[in-house]
């Protein structure tokens, strides 16, 4: 049987190179070809010992070609244009940018809550969800099914490279001194509260994504949800303060019981030995992250908890190499 063919697109940028480490990790054998904008097209990137030159993301580069399936992390006007053509060519397009993602025949997966909505994917696209939602909707998915959520408040504090390598280089430029060139104001020493355009409703786009998102994974339509997002000088790894309200009563024992036997969960709170997530910790790891966890007594059946995952590996690559891995033992049943 001839080998497996995968396209990644945009295999030089932030993400893309940790698609090709966690691919890599995860040993998927396969033939694979590197693609990028035409200012990276021939670099050499090194990947399962091998070499790889990079070539420039073109029309034909999808047709006839027999990949089984192409990671995109270019942006969405690249993904608007480029993963239809992958798709028709026969691959299924895991696509990390915001494009595809509130279409409604186009699954939005996180695999540790909602893998069944792999089942169909009628236009041969899936959505990779925001770097802050795939963290958040871990732990809420557990706690929505326990307890069914009425309402969900967040409060993020999202790192720099959240902003690809233009918003970690504000943050190195700005320790030295120099004015940002990406953020609309330093990063260094400061928080700006604007994480994308702002909307007409007065939210930003990562804020009305944030609503959208966590409705659309947890086939809650209804569920109200609101999100403050913030730029924190930190170069790798989301934290969040997350505000629940649910239906029915809980306790505090069983929230703990729930977390700590969910796969892809780390409860990590012990506050009297200091012990809580924090983004230093996270980085380069795998899990999601949560701690702090304790009852909002300001309203009846509330509960506040600290969250903190990698936003570059969690909230984006791996998410999209775990999509990719159910999709393809799906091959193989």
């Amino acid at each position: 049987m001839d080998k497996r063919r995968i396209a990644v697109v945009g295999a030089t940028g932030m993400v893309g190179r940790m698609f090709l480490t966690v691919l890599e990790e995860h040993g998927i054998d396969a033939e694979y070809e590197l693609f990028a904008s035409a200012n990276s097209a021939g670099k050499k990137l090194t990947f399962f010992g091998k070499e790889h030159t990079v070539s420039e993301l073109r029309e034909d580069s999808f047709a006839g070609k027999g990949f089984s399936y192409a990671l995109f992390s270019a942006g969405g006007s690249i993904s608007a244009k480029f993963a239809p053509l992958a798709a028709a060519a026969g691959a299924i397009v895991i696509d990390n940018s915001s494009q595809w993602r509130m279409d409604p025949d186009v699954p939005l997966v996180v695999p540790e809550v909602n893998p069944e909505a792999l089942a169909s994917v009628p236009k041969g696209i899936v959505a990779n969800p925001n770097c802050s939602t795939i963290q958040a909707v871990v732990p809420l998915k557990v706690l929505d099914d326990a307890f069914h959520i009425r309402r969900v408040v967040y409060s993020t504090y999202q790192a720099v490279s959240g902003a690809g390598q233009k918003g970690y280089q504000d943050l190195e430029d700005g320790l030295c001194g120099a004015l940002p060139k990406k953020f609309p104001h330093p990063i260094a020493g400061n928080c700006i509260p604007h994480i994308d355009v702002f909307l007409d409703n007065g939210n930003t786009k990562e804020e009305q994504k944030m609503i959208d998102e966590t409705r659309k994974i947890l086939s809650r339509p209804d569920l109200r949800v609101s999100a403050t997002c913030v730029r924190v000088p930190v170069y790798h790894g989301h934290s969040e303060s997350i505000n629940v309200e649910f239906e029915r009563p809980f306790e505090l024992s069983e929230v703990f019981r729930l977390l700590n036997e969910k796969e892809g969960i780390i409860v990590r709170d012990d506050p009297k030995n200091n012990i809580y997530p924090m983004p230093i910790e996270a980085a380069g790891t795998d899990p999601v992250y949560v701690g702090r966890i304790r009852r909002d007594e300001s309203v009846e059946n509330g509960l506040n908890f600290w969250c903190v995952a990698d936003n570059i590996r969690k909230g984006a690559a791996l998410n999209a190499v775990q999509i990719m891995e159910l999709l393809i033992k799906g091959e193989k049943q």
